[in-house]
């Protein structure tokens, strides 16, 4: 959070008050540091450029899809890992190349793959035998050949949030690790199918790195396998998943993560891709709210805020922690109180975090939810018929609006009555 600090007892993101993007475009609105951003990738490129890594960078576009958050890592040099046609048409607006754009998931249908080879694009991760049939056949009936990445699922348990843990043999990704060669002999007799490279990825928020270790020894082994097959493995795609510290992890360390792929995979003469998305998004953005009340009850007191998990889904789905910090601290060594940070949504989930300490607020104060840069607003719905919120992207001491606020108009003009209801 080195992007947003305290001047003079009030937050700032680079050179901007908090208060002042509030003013400006209303609240609740979720806030982007560039410099965040940019500092995030060049550390960790830097870190696999310091163990020797011959790599490259796709972004994880899941983690927060904005345009102006792709444009700024794109002209930073990375690529990007798309999961869905709406995606891939995200990443060519911003500027992505499409030779460094990678098209993951498990569901890709005839027309998002129609759609990404017709672009170009530089690698499909292939998760079934009926995908890679599909794509042989729209890459054939093009006139074109692709070049497959095999997901392996090496069932490695990654640690994590169950709902975000993607590398074990029940979960729904990749192909069974021990089948991989029969898969890879089938994809180099298809036609339009180039097969030569292993996808690997075990799930998401890891702060632990021996599933790493272990997951990537695996993939080794596999590639000298594949290699004795006579198939040519010559890129190696490591997926995404290093954790951030969401103000009560330990994150792990970059050169830790960047020696274990050195050790495991360094040797192996392959291009290595990896595909950071929370890491490079999560700590660069925050959510802006204001307190619309404060209820004291017999045993709590509550923060009721313009915010709700329509906005920001992830404490009511994963039961995740996000640090809450006021905008104004006044520094006057009262103590602080303890409140219960929830929004307006008619669930009891609808909470941001419970007795969390802060100085006393009142309606019309301003906080922020910390670390909200990922899965945050790609995540939000228009629940209890609440428009999207706005989104800021910041540089120095310069702000501008990069998604506008929805309003109810707009959902209400997606609709109509049915035929005979006019």
């Amino acid at each position: 959070m080195t992007q947003f600090e305290y001047k003079d007892n009030e937050l700032y993101v680079e050179k901007v008050p908090l208060s002042r993007i509030a003013e400006s475009t209303g609240t609740p609105v979720y806030v982007y540091s560039e410099t965040a951003l940019t500092d995030a990738y060049q550390r960790f490129t830097g870190a696999l450029a310091d163990a020797g890594l011959d790599a490259r960078v796709c972004y994880a576009m899941k983690a927060n899809s904005n345009l102006a958050v792709i444009r700024t890592l794109a002209v930073c040099g990375a690529g990007a890992d798309v999961v869905s046609g709406g995606e891939l048409a995200r990443a060519l607006a911003a500027g992505v190349n499409p030779a460094e754009i990678v098209f993951s998931g498990v569901g890709k249908t005839e027309d998002e793959i129609r759609q990404a080879v017709t672009a170009n694009i530089g690698q499909f991760n292939i998760e079934s035998l009926p995908e890679l049939d599909m794509l042989s056949q729209v890459a054939h009936a093009a006139g074109t050949t692709v070049n497959i990445a095999v997901r392996v699922n090496p069932d490695v348990d990654a640690d994590t949030h169950h709902k975000i843990s993607t590398g074990r043999q029940q979960d729904k990704f990749g192909i069974d690790i021990g089948h991989t060669r029969d898969v890879y002999r089938r994809a180099a007799a298809l036609p339009g199918i180039l097969p030569t490279a292993i996808a690997v990825h075990i799930g998401s928020q890891l702060t632990d790195l021996s599933p790493f270790r272990e997951a990537f020894t695996r993939v080794a082994e596999l590639v000298a396998e594949l290699r004795t097959d006579g198939h040519s493995i010559t890129t190696l795609d490591l997926g995404g998943g290093l954790g951030i510290d969401y103000g009560h992890h330990t994150a792990p360390d970059l050169r830790d993560y960047a020696e274990i792929v050195a050790e495991t995979l360094g040797g192996l003469g392959c291009m290595l891709v990896f595909e950071p998305g929370r890491y490079l998004a999560g700590p660069a953005g925050v959510l802006l709210a204001k307190i619309i009340y404060v209820k004291d009850s017999e045993t709590r007191s509550f923060a009721i805020v313009d915010a709700a998990m329509n906005d920001l889904v992830r404490p009511a789905m994963y039961e995740a922690h996000h640090e809450i910090m006021p905008v104004r601290d006044p520094d006057d060594g009262a103590p602080p109180r303890k409140y219960d940070i929830v929004g307006p949504i008619c669930e009891t989930g609808d909470t941001f975090g419970t007795e969390r300490p802060l100085p006393e607020v009142g309606a019309g104060d301003l906080i922020v939810i910390r670390d909200a840069g990922a899965y945050g607003a790609v995540m939000a719905s228009s629940y209890n018929s609440r428009p999207l919120i706005a989104e800021v992207l910041v540089r120095g001491d310069k702000f501008s609006m990069v998604r506008s606020r929805q309003d109810i108009a707009t959902i209400l003009a997606q609709e109509s009555f049915a035929d005979w209801q006019t």
